[in-house]
């Protein structure tokens, strides 16, 4: 199982806590000067990795992964994978997303 399905599921889990873009961007800036900088975004995004590593290893192993089956994880590699998604977004490639910019899907 490839890395890429806990990608396609935050968005899902992401969107049962909120309604606008205008609430991404609120949950996710966490210094609150109305963007969101990478690390908050990969900060926020990790919360699903964070809860499946049972035991903090810093590796989804098998076991902590839906269906108990996969290769390992590593936390860094998906926080690259996250960064490769935020470059996406960022549209105006000002290092930072806007509420529009989170709105709107990578390219």
């Amino acid at each position: 199982m490839k890395m890429t399905w806990l990608l396609v599921l935050l968005p899902i889990a992401a969107q049962a806590q909120v309604q606008r873009s205008t609430d991404y961007l609120a949950k996710m800036d966490t210094d609150g000067d109305g963007r969101v900088s990478l690390r908050e975004y990969q900060d926020w995004l990790s919360y699903a990795f964070d809860g499946m590593d049972r035991n903090h290893d810093g590796v989804l192993s098998a076991d902590e992964q839906p269906g108990g089956n996969g290769r390992p994880i590593l936390r860094e590699a998906y926080r690259a994978q996250l960064a490769e998604r935020f470059h996406k977004q960022d549209v105006n490639r000002d290092g930072c997303l806007s509420a529009k910019e989170l709105a709107a899907p990578p390219q």
